[in-house]
């Protein structure tokens, strides 16, 4: 509501005569004050666009049926409404319409954030009484009940411990009035005729809320007329035409006239007139103040109505702005339990209210359970206005194969920015693979105090998305061989028979058959048309079984399947060749996933995807098998981002899982560019509401974040602020010269014991990895991942080199410990290195020759000398240029324990030259694969895998021993 003293002022500047003298009663004219407050909203929207150009507030009226004076009502607010500035979305439903459809139609408006005010045209027609107009009137949600009806409204205005959002405007309007004159309210006889919910009832709670003693008469009420005889105040609400008379009024009261009435009156062209509740000749003569009917309650109403409007839509623009956010609290302890233990303890949010926290609507989100969900990309078309939130990578230096805790650190600098700090922050992650989880790495929720929960959902199934990779590309696996066989057992006319069959006497192409077509050259669209030789060449792929490269995928550990022999079964007919599976994540289907920007885009990655070449020399895709369509509907909600959070209830999305070593390891574009937007500002926002997005890259910085800036970023568009280097004094120490790490083997005293000679040493490794970094233009943190048996000095000394080496800052973080007030430090770093805007660029242009794009990365990134390719690397260069593919980015697919191709060649090797084995294509993904070395993309099962410790606890049913 307009305080009094605002809303005297704005009459004052706008020299407004509000009051017009008659013989008796001064009258107080409603169309005057109504254009005030009018031009007042207009102003204040004006003012608010300036700053903020998204800024629009919207009312929304739903009318049901054709009603004429609801029509007139409602052309009254929107005309109202455009000249104010706020946009009017009048919403027309069938007269017939039930409750519950419109209050569905509410419902949606509720969670629509472009609708500022709702409001529901009454009556609603006969068939829905007081009870469904009720319904529908409790249906709108208390912030956008801008007629102030809401029983939450109605409620507040009748307590004094609590103030309405929203008052009814009517009665509001009546107030208003009442102030406009100048006299105090207070300790004034005050009698309302009527105790409707929508005037009586409220203008007498307002009034008493003014310190008015206040007297309410209705139809029942005996001595009417002496009543009011007494009043200082007299509101009129009761509905019966000129039923105050002006001998009841006391002399000098204020009469508010309410009323709206029709009586006959011949001398009208339409044979009635309008008045009010009050006979008004009598009532002006003796009162000090009157309201005309019409000219004094009405406008006002639907200009308090444009005022509750951008109340409401002021109130959620601020709303949507305030950090919601709520952390988790961290229980401590100084010896730190199993991660598991750790993970356990802690209740999650439900994830539902995660996403409310992080302002994503409830229709952009899809449970999976209470503590995990899909995002629609819906989200990125209603922020796509935002500039994105900062943009930072997380990688390491070359590791250990026990891993340097870059998860951790990831999930730990989240927790610090967005729990500590305060500031918005998501940490975008890779879905584990079962495989690791349950051999010897263990899952990657990260660690400690830091890490994803609920873990155990975390590194098992999630939601599905690897189980749906999987799906897809065992179906192109069997398409495939199918198609084989029945080429090589049928002739050309009963091949294409089936293929294109005939159906009530008519033969059509599938969709899917025009990009064939188009690709061999045939411009037809009738099948019959065909000649044999088009037959031939439409019907038969004519796959050379020496070029299949597509495999099938399993999501498990299997070293027996890395190669095997399909087609032994009788049914088969002797058409045997040897193949084998690939680890899930291995597959190009989930590179895609990562790579895709949408449903469009994936379903034509899918379908250009390359699984041999014929026998003629070309490509042949997954398109032409016809498989394209279905692999796309089996991907179709693996797409969609999932929500999960930290042990401090920062959000994560944890999206796509492709390997470092065999792909380029980075989680989804569509997660990092959901939580860019989240993280986001609006126009006129000022630094400090900027949020961080941390996405990890696979690996050293030399793996995961070469191929996040040369492929990933190409792909997204996005640019990068910086890259944060994980290093930790073990790593550092093995690459100076320290004894061999291995998994289940104590460490040697150099890794447990101060060491300083040997840690110097290594430091080059983490020097070559900025020094790589520095090459795309990103500002370099480096982050000091602290262990039990670091000593200050070590630590020192590492934070002394990476300066050295170039970094903008390098910083001890704790967060395994202490979560992420253990990362504070890191935080603050990373916040305040990423002031400014990127000045990110390319290693190389995707233009030059493919053998040229592999010797830049050998020089710039590895330090080698220089390449050789093997006579089959070759022949494939020179395939795959002649095939059109020579504009795409390398993935080299290498040891992750080395900046060579050799594991064992550690810290930073020179004079080396990289052997490249064979070069593969992922044309769906969009990029080359160079293969150095024994790469294996079926991982083994050791001796000792991790499913020993995995089981559940009886009591419970928890998961235990996943770590």
């Amino acid at each position: 509501m307009l305080p009094y003293a605002r809303f005297q002022r704005i009459l004052s500047l706008r020299h407004l005569s509000t009051m017009a003298s008659t013989e008796g009663a001064k009258v107080i004219d409603g169309t005057a004050l109504s254009r005030a407050v009018r031009d007042d909203v207009a102003s204040r929207i004006k003012s608010m666009q300036a700053k903020f150009p998204r800024f629009q507030p919207q009312l929304t009226v739903i009318q049901a049926g054709e009603r004429p004076d609801s029509t007139t009502y409602v052309r009254m607010k929107s005309k109202a409404a455009t000249e104010a500035g706020i946009k009017f979305n009048h919403i027309k439903v069938p007269v017939e319409s039930t409750a519950d459809e419109i209050v569905d139609l509410v419902t949606k408006l509720n969670n629509d954030e472009r609708t500022s005010g709702v409001l529901v045209q009454l009556p609603l027609g006969d068939h829905i009484g007081a009870h469904g107009e009720r319904q529908v009137t409790e249906a709108i949600s208390p912030e956008k009940d801008v007629d102030g009806f809401h029983a939450y409204n109605i409620g507040h205005l009748s307590s004094r411990a609590a103030d309405p959002l929203f008052s009814p405007c009517t009665p509001a309007g009546v107030i208003r009035l009442l102030e406009s004159t100048g006299v105090p309210l207070s300790g004034l006889n005050a009698v309302v005729l009527g105790r409707s919910d929508i005037v009586g009832s409220p203008v007498a709670s307002l009034l008493r809320s003014k310190d008015a003693t206040v007297t309410q008469c209705h139809s029942r009420s005996k001595n009417i007329e002496e009543i009011v005889k007494g009043a200082d105040v007299v509101v009129a609400a009761i509905g019966k035409p000129e039923f105050v008379k002006g001998s009841w009024i006391k002399p000098g009261a204020i009469v508010i006239d309410v009323g709206i009435n029709y009586i006959p009156d011949a001398s009208k062209k339409s044979g009635q007139r309008l008045v009010g509740d009050v006979e008004y000749a009598s009532a002006a003569a003796v009162a000090s103040y009157i309201t005309p009917v019409p000219g004094g309650v009405g406008p006002m109403t639907v200009a308090l109505l444009m005022e509750n409007t951008l109340t409401a839509a002021t109130r959620q623009w601020e709303q949507a702005r305030v950090r919601k956010l709520k952390p988790l609290k961290l229980d401590l302890l100084e010896n730190v339990p199993s991660d598991i233990e750790i993970a356990m303890a802690q209740t999650p949010k439900p994830v539902a209210r995660l996403a409310e926290e992080i302002g994503i609507l409830p229709d952009e989100l899809e449970s999976y359970g209470k503590y995990k969900a899909k995002v629609t990309l819906d989200v990125l078309d209603r922020l796509k206005h935002r500039k994105d939130g900062k943009y930072i990578v997380v990688a390491g230096i070359t590791p250990t194969p026990l891993g340097e805790g870059k998860s951790t650190t990831t999930i730990g600098l989240a927790q610090a920015i967005g729990a500590v700090l305060g500031r918005p922050a998501f940490a975008c992650v890779r879905q584990p693979s079962q495989g690791p989880t349950f051999g010897i790495k263990g899952g990657a929720a990260g660690g400690g105090y830091s890490q994803v929960i609920p873990m155990d959902e975390f590194n098992l199934h999630l939601t599905g998305d690897i189980h749906a990779v999987t799906a897809a590309n065992n179906l192109l696996a069997a398409a495939l061989d199918a198609r084989m066989f029945h080429e090589e057992t049928q002739s050309d006319k009963a091949l294409y028979s089936r293929l294109v069959p005939s159906k009530k006497g008519k033969r059509e192409f599938a969709p899917l058959m025009f990009k064939r077509l188009k690709k061999l050259g045939i411009d037809k669209t009738n099948p019959n048309d065909l000649t044999e030789e088009e037959i031939n060449r439409f019907a038969r792929l004519d796959v050379d079984k020496d070029t299949i490269t597509w495999n099938r995928v399993l999501d498990t550990n299997d070293r027996f399947l890395r190669k095997i022999t399909v087609g032994q079964a009788a049914t088969e007919k002797g058409h045997e060749r040897s193949t084998g599976f690939d680890i899930a994540v291995a597959s190009e289907i989930m590179a895609i996933l990562a790579l895709t920007t949408g449903l469009q885009d994936m379903q034509t990655r899918l379908g250009a995807m390359v699984v041999a070449t014929s026998k003629r020399g070309d490509p042949v895709t997954a398109d032409d098998i016809g498989v394209s369509g279905a692999l796309a509907v089996l991907m179709k909600d693996a797409i969609k981002p999932n929500l999960m959070q930290t042990l401090e209830g920062t959000p994560v999305f944890v999206h796509a899982g492709p390997f470092a070593n065999i792909a380029h390891g980075n989680s989804s574009i569509l997660a990092d560019q959901v939580a860019l937007k989240l993280a986001g500002t609006e126009e006129g926002d000022g630094p400090e509401r900027v949020g961080y997005v941390l996405t990890e890259g696979g690996f050293g910085a030399d793996m995961g974040m070469e191929k996040f800036c040369n492929i990933k970023c190409r792909t997204s568009g996005l640019k990068p602020d910086a890259t944060v280097i994980v290093a930790t004094t073990r790593a550092l120490k093995m690459h100076g010269g320290g004894p061999e790490v291995s998994p289940g083997k104590p460490l040697a005293d150099t890794y447990t014991m101060e060491d300083l000679v040997t840690l110097k040493e290594g430091c080059k490794n983490l020097v070559k990895h900025i020094q790589n970094s520095k090459k795309f233009g990103v500002k370099v943190i480096v982050a000091i991942n602290q262990f039990a048996s670091d000593t200050d000095a070590e630590l020192a000394l590492v934070r002394e080199e990476s300066l050295a080496g170039g970094a903008d800052a390098a910083v001890v973080s704790n967060h395994w410990a202490k979560g992420g007030e253990g990362a504070r430090d890191l935080a603050e770093a990373v916040v305040n290195v990423c002031e400014g805007e990127s000045e990110f660029k390319f290693l190389y242009d995707v233009e030059r020759p493919i053998e040229e794009k592999m010797e830049i990365i050998a020089k710039e990134i590895y330090g080698a000398d220089g390449i050789e390719l093997s006579e089959l690397a070759r022949t494939q260069v020179e395939t795959y240029t002649r095939q059109g593919y020579s504009n795409l980015p390398i993935c080299v697919a290498k040891t992750q324990y080395s900046f060579s191709h050799d594991p064992k060649l550690k810290n930073v090797p020179t004079g080396f030259t990289i052997p490249i084995r064979a070069v593969r294509l992922s044309a769906g993904a969009g990029f080359l694969y160079p293969i150095l070395g024994d790469m294996q993309t079926m991982p083994g099962l050791g001796t000792r895998p991790g499913f020993w410790e995995v089981g559940l606890d009886p009591e419970s049913g928890r998961v235990v021993g996943l770590f």
